[in-house]
């Protein structure tokens, strides 16, 4: 892919650590219990504590896991989206593969700019990043342009066979292979669109004031040998993963010195609109060809002289000062959760 592939010894003799009985019930105790609201799905786990634990440590040893069902429900704040919730036994699993399987062998090979969901990064690290780049560009240059790139329904067309290549070229474990594999395909499963369609028209039909009708006919249904689960840790690392290759060839290949990427969200900036055109094209073509994705209409050259949204904030130059504002959405957003 993008004839990058990165000079790195791939991980093998991983899957040995997630049938670990320690690694399992350290993964409980300091992972999912902590984390998982639910607290009733978490009493009913501990009164059957060590029974569950064996459970987990016998089915990772015989290689016979098999993705549970997903409790599929929708939430509206800050927007209106679908979320798959596991049970415990699944979540358990499922931070297991995340944080012996995939952490060790994708993490050390993405750049410091792709900035989402990681430790020490996330949405202020990406903020930070983002006015760093524009306080030092604007010194640099008297104009300068912003290319904004937004991916499509991200989550929901992911390509599990190019996702799958991508992780055999880090991985050269068979088994963490498989239940990677395993883990991926399970948005194959009919029951999940059922579930989706069953929401979205019982949330329609509650809907009287029709104020959330066009919301609900945005969300799409799972295509086969498409998409990640929305909720899942592994979908997380799976998804800043997914485009690491084109990260490499935007800061290597086109030499973009200020770049940033959060999950879906892109931006690059360089003196030159011309320059900027032709990295447009060259990742759209990689975007639509490799990935089999596609940008949106969000996706668009700025001047230094317009205001741009990224992460939440509007930001402006004025006079070479920089301004920065709360989008009214994310103002919405904050004082909702303050009245709760």
């Amino acid at each position: 892919m993008l004839g990058l592939i990165l000079k790195m010894k791939r991980k093998n003799n991983l899957y040995y650590d997630i049938c670990n009985l320690n690694n399992i019930r350290f993964i409980y105790d300091t992972k999912v219990k902590k984390t998982t609201k639910n607290k009733g799905k978490i009493l009913r786990f501990d009164d059957f504590y060590m029974e569950n634990i064996f459970l987990i440590k016998k089915v990772l040893s015989n290689c016979a896991y098999i993705p549970g069902k997903y409790n599929i429900f929708l939430i509206c704040e800050p927007k209106i989206r679908i979320v798959m919730s596991q049970n415990i036994y699944d979540k358990v699993i499922n931070h297991l593969v995340s944080y012996y399987i995939l952490k060790p062998s994708l993490l050390p090979c993405l750049i410091d700019q792709n900035v989402a969901t990681r430790e020490g990064k996330g949405t202020d690290y990406g903020i930070k990043l983002f006015k760093k780049y524009l306080n030092k560009i604007k010194l640099e240059n008297e104009r300068f342009y912003i290319l904004k790139f937004d991916i499509s329904k991200y989550f929901y067309n992911i390509d599990h066979q190019v996702l799958k290549e991508l992780l055999s070229e880090k991985i050269k474990d068979k088994k963490a292979l498989h239940i990677l594999y395993q883990i991926i395909d399970s948005t194959n499963e009919i029951y999940i669109n059922n579930r989706i369609r069953q929401l979205i028209n019982y949330y329609k039909i509650k809907d009287i004031n029709g104020n959330l009708t066009i919301d609900l006919e945005k969300i799409p249904l799972y295509k086969n040998g498409k998409g990640l689960p929305i909720g899942n840790m592994t979908s997380q690392i799976l998804a800043i993963f997914y485009l690491n290759n084109l990260d490499h060839y935007i800061k290597e290949d086109l030499k973009i010195k200020y770049y940033i990427r959060y999950m879906d969200d892109g931006v690059l900036m360089h003196s030159d609109k011309n320059y900027l055109k032709y990295c447009l094209k060259q990742i759209n073509s990689i975007i639509t060809k490799q990935y089999h994705l596609h940008l949106n209409k969000k996706t668009k050259i700025y001047s230094s002289k317009e205001e741009i949204e990224f992460l939440g904030f509007r930001y402006h130059l004025k006079n070479k000062k920089l301004i920065v504002k709360v989008k009214t959405q994310t103002k919405r957003n904050l004082k909702e959760k303050l009245e709760l």
